[in-house]
């Protein structure tokens, strides 16, 4: 059993609590905003999407604390997770610089970061399977 395998629930439950504390751009969306990309959106559609936005990177913290403690859907768990972390960061990144200097870029470093451990912890439980 590798390291990441050993410790995959702290690894979920670590990544989750972070994950969850995009609740704040559920809760102040124009503050998470300029805290993560430096830049705001104005009007009530902005202030809809970036709540959700917050609400559904939460749920996904969520997932991962739960997934922690179920290990029947830790794989789904650490599948749908990693893909959400990797198109956030293949978005980000698709702009150039422009955030990388901003929260963004060291959420998409630490996100990405998760995602090297997920697909470890997936492709150690899959050769395991094997």
């Amino acid at each position: 059993m590798n390291a990441v395998t050993a410790h995959i629930k702290w690894i979920m439950l670590v990544s989750g609590a972070l994950t969850c504390t995009m609740v704040y751009a559920a809760v102040a969306p124009q503050a998470a905003l300029h805290g993560t990309f430096g830049e705001t959106l104005d009007g009530p559609l902005a202030e809809v999407v970036v709540r959700n936005w917050g609400a559904l990177v939460t749920l996904i913290g969520l997932m991962l604390i739960w997934g922690a403690f179920d290990p029947p859907v830790r794989s789904l768990v650490l599948a749908v997770a990693g893909a959400s972390k990797l198109v956030f960061a293949g978005l980000v990144l698709a702009h150039g610089g422009r955030y990388l200097s901003q929260g963004a870029g060291i959420a998409i470093a630490i996100d990405l970061l998760w995602v090297v451990l997920f697909a470890w912890y997936l492709l150690s439980a899959r050769a395991a399977r094997a």
